[in-house]
């Protein structure tokens, strides 16, 4: 079993409240890759580690598709 902290996972409401930045903005920054984050149903999943990495100004590490977390990452970090 896993002694990692459990990181919390967001909505698209809550991260652009918690970036205090507008809908538009969030999901340019989402497409541009500058943001990972998983499709989920109408909205996106955000792990909150992810929207401070982006707040410290760390680059987002490169895995496939601009801002959209791999499944099989997805997997490892949403359980």
């Amino acid at each position: 079993m896993s002694t990692a902290r459990k990181d919390t996972v967001l909505t698209t409401d809550e991260a652009i409240e918690y970036l205090k930045i507008s809908k538009p903005t969030f999901l340019k920054y989402v497409h541009l890759g500058r943001i990972k984050a998983i499709k989920a149903g109408k909205g996106w999943r955000i792990l909150q580690s992810e929207l401070n990495r982006f707040l410290r100004g760390e680059v987002a590490p490169a895995n496939g598709e601009a801002g959209l977390i791999s499944q099989h990452m997805a997997g490892e970090e949403f359980v």
